[in-house]
């Protein structure tokens, strides 16, 4: 089969991680700039990060010979300080240039605080500023749906904002059709041990409107597993699904919602 893996945080993996997505299909790999395990103390590590994934590791992948894209933002997680915030995002368009990017993200909420929500709207509207697509990442648990309806009500409030160019990634049982009905992508996030298993993740894909989903692992540091997505194909595989089905939800679906971006060019 062919995929693509639409977020995964590739820094933190290794060599072999790249090599087992290529053999299993991989077409191209997307990386949102996230939290780097601790708080950074100040904007010169943004700096160099947003050099990391938007240089070196599309040089890293391309060994590999998998093409490799990046978003950019000061995740949620860092959200607090909004001076720290301000100076990061002031960083972003010297960025944007560059021919890797695909946008801002992941942005959105963690706590679901005022800090967060400060920052989540001079993220959408550095988006609208500069034409971008945007990856949204919303909160866990207990807090997932009031996140997901403080994240929408934000961003449908911006007329700038096409909401076909935003992805809400993160979606469940209880969030997706919810974002779906609002018009905006949703994620469903591959996890072994919180978020999606494969079989919930086929489960929600057959109850809402599957041209507007796609499925990614966002791997990292933790507990996660690289090659989440062609398992979730296996999981459709057994289900009886067909080729021309599986496909659509793991290669032509995360393909035409990054192709509004014009860095982004892949090859079935």
């Amino acid at each position: 089969m062919r995929y693509i893996e639409p977020h995964a945080h590739m820094v933190s993996r290794t060599t072999d991680d790249y090599l087992a997505m290529v053999t299993a299909g991989c077409k191209a790999v997307c990386e949102p700039a996230f939290w780097a395990g601790f708080d950074r103390s100040s904007a010169h590590g943004f700096y160099d990060y947003f050099c990391q994934l938007t240089d070196y590791e599309p040089k890293r992948a391309a060994k590999f010979g998998l093409p490799h894209f990046s978003w950019l933002c000061i995740n949620p997680k860092e959200a607090e300080d909004l001076k720290l915030a301000d100076e990061v995002i002031a960083l972003i368009p010297e960025f944007l240039g560059r021919d890797n990017v695909l946008g801002i993200g992941e942005i959105g909420l963690n706590k679901n605080s005022r800090n967060e929500m400060t920052v989540l709207e001079k993220h959408v509207n550095l988006a609208a500023e500069n034409d971008q697509l945007i990856l949204v990442h919303t909160p866990h648990l207990e807090d997932k749906f009031k996140g997901t309806k403080l994240i929408v009500d934000m961003i449908k409030s911006d007329s700038r904002i096409d909401p076909g160019k935003v992805l809400i990634d993160h979606v469940e049982e209880h969030t997706a059709k919810y974002v779906m009905d609002a018009g905006f992508w949703g994620g469903l996030t591959l996890y072994p041990e919180s978020k999606c298993t494969s079989a919930r993740a086929i489960d929600i894909l057959e109850s809402c409107e599957a041209e507007r989903l796609w499925m990614n692992s966002a791997c990292d540091w933790g507990v996660s597993v690289p090659l989440a997505v062609p398992y979730a194909a296996q999981e459709m595989r057994r289900r009886g699904y067909d080729d021309e089905t599986i496909d659509k939800v793991f290669f032509k679906n995360p393909v035409k919602f990054l192709s509004q971006c014009a860095n982004f060019t892949v090859r079935g």
